[in-house]
């Protein structure tokens, strides 16, 4: 159980995040991801970084392209294009989040590929819907989430910019994922393939239903803090570092904080007496309580709230992340080894299976690196994959 997805093949035409997300997830599953790339250059993404790139095998890259296959095919020629629908026939999985009209432009749409591989399940990743009024704009992941609604509930007002990661791709990605594994289990009982489409608007806006219930359903419009008020979540400075911590709804925690910090006279302040309280003078609580926090080191309020079983832990940097203790124990990172580029430390899959994370995985391929191998597995002749590399069609 370890690779559930064993024999399953996936073409994926994806680049940047949000595609390549998805063969990420399924290769991590046991399946055999074939990364389809241009020759020359590849992903975008190989050359792309916020720290050196390493002749096409940037930090970013690597990061959502391990335990793939590479192989490249020019999909602008009518050769290459004839090559990959000659993949398709033995394919389970294609996945592309190319623009609206792209794929069918170079004769490779759904509805080609099907008449060729009815069992096919076609998956299609954009930032807007293909006949929607926004179907000729381009999108990244800053443009699922503010159109979604989501960055709203991220930004300062007086300040606005963009701080963190990128979450409308992964999001996209993940639930991309579902509608595959969900497509080729009803496959089993069908016999028959599906089209899977997904935009980046609809699924930022699916991983937060509650923001939209609340104001369907109650009229409230959520603000950026509006979460941590009714959370009773909180962040602040102490004399080294930050700390967090979440009392939630349950009045023991918010007295076992109150007793951690010895300042139960917070309780008693009218406008604290009570949860609603809390909520409705929630920038007030946090100013009452930030310069409690801000003379102490972060290790002596972790161990008072701790003891106090207030649920917080340390705000950490990804270093601090990575030597956790309970993430050294989790196991999730672990070494790998190319043969090009050498050692790289790199994450293994979230989940585990009767206990066990995916088998024999792989290093991010190299641009083009199975190319060889992967036209072999269809039947096509050394003498024939020269002339095409001749030709550069791959």
């Amino acid at each position: 159980m370890a690779n559930p997805l064993t024999g399953v093949r996936v073409l994926e035409l994806g680049h940047f995040i949000a595609g390549p997300f998805v063969g990420l997830q399924l290769a991590d599953l046991g399946a055999e991801v074939v990364k389809v790339e241009p020759p020359g250059q590849g992903d975008p993404f190989r050359a792309f970084g916020t720290g050196p790139n390493t002749q096409g095998y940037s930090h970013n890259f690597s990061a959502f392209n391990r335990n793939k296959l590479s192989l490249t095919i020019d999909l602008s020629n009518g050769r290459g294009q004839e090559l990959f629908r000659k993949l398709t026939r033995t394919a389970d999985v294609v996945i592309e989040n190319f623009r609206s009209g792209v794929m069918k432009r170079l004769g490779i749409d759904y509805d080609v590929l099907r008449q060729i591989n009815p069992r096919l399940v076609y998956c299609s990743i954009s930032g807007f819907s293909e006949d929607g009024p926004y179907r000729d704009k381009p999108a990244y992941d800053t443009i699922g989430q503010a159109l979604s609604g989501m960055l709203g509930l991220f930004l300062d007002g007086s300040d606005p910019r963009i701080i963190g990661t990128t979450l409308s791709d992964q999001m996209t990605g993940a639930q991309a994922c579902n509608g595959i594994l969900a497509a080729l289990y009803q496959r089993e009982h069908t016999g028959k393939g599906a089209r899977i489409d997904i935009t980046l608007i609809e699924a930022s806006m699916y991983f937060m239903p509650d923001s939209f219930t609340a104001y369907t359903r109650s009229g409230v419009i959520l603000g950026p803090e509006t979460r941590a008020a009714f959370s009773l979540a909180f962040a602040f400075n102490c004399a080294d570092g930050m700390v967090a911590m979440q009392v939630s709804s349950i009045e023991r925690f918010w007295r076992a904080l109150l007793a951690a910090v010895e300042r139960e006279d917070i309780g008693n302040d009218p406008r604290f007496k009570d949860r609603a309280g809390r909520i409705r003078n929630f920038q007030a609580l946090i100013g009452v309580l930030r310069p409690i926090f801000a003379p102490k080191s972060r290790s002596y309020w972790l161990e008072r709230l701790s003891a106090h079983d207030v649920p917080c832990a340390p705000v950490l940097t990804i270093p601090e992340a990575m030597a956790d203790p309970e993430v050294k124990h989790l196991g999730i990172f672990h070494q790998l080894e190319h043969a090009r580029y050498g050692k790289m430390i790199v994450m293994r899959r979230a989940t585990r299976i009767d206990g066990e994370r995916e088998a024999d995985p792989l290093p991010p391929p190299a641009l083009g690196e199975h190319t060889e191998r992967v036209l072999r597995s269809l039947g096509i002749a050394a003498n024939e994959i020269a002339e095409l590399q001749a030709a550069q069609i791959i």
